[in-house]
């Protein structure tokens, strides 16, 4: 070791790394700006839903947060957003019901179990009954 003495950003430069400056600041490290107020950063998207190792989708009947209510649910449907949207726009159609999708999952509400289920096996898709 030598007993000379250099500035982070030699040292830096000498291992090939760029020298960071602190006075100025990126934009993608703001978050706030006087002008604007709080920046917030884009999030991003899933493009598909996570799936289940097995290749069927799970059916589930659910009734906890809805008032005592039954909502269909559909999971495990390995399709973009776009697809799960249409899949969710002709299952509500068939089933003269609402519905929505939300991060991957078809909700349809009502107890219409077996509706759901041929409309999915008309389209192709296997399925199973999760939950009691």
């Amino acid at each position: 070791m030598s007993g000379k003495k250099i500035s982070l950003a030699d040292w830096q430069q000498q291992l090939g790394r760029p020298a960071e400056d602190t006075a100025t600041t990126h934009a993608e490290d703001l978050v706030y700006s006087t002008n604007s107020g709080r920046i917030e950063k884009p999030k991003q998207q899933k493009d598909t839903a996570p799936g289940f190792t097995d290749g069927h989708a799970r059916l589930k009947r659910e009734t906890k947060g809805r008032n005592g209510k039954a909502v269909i649910t559909i999971s495990g449907l390995d399709e973009s957003a776009d697809k799960l949207s249409e899949i969710a726009a002709l299952l509500k159609k068939k089933c003269g019901c609402g519905g929505s999708v939300k991060d991957g999952v078809i909700e349809i509400q009502g107890d219409q179990r077996e509706l759901v289920q041929q409309e999915l096996t008309k389209l192709g898709y296997k399925h199973k009954w999760a939950g009691g």
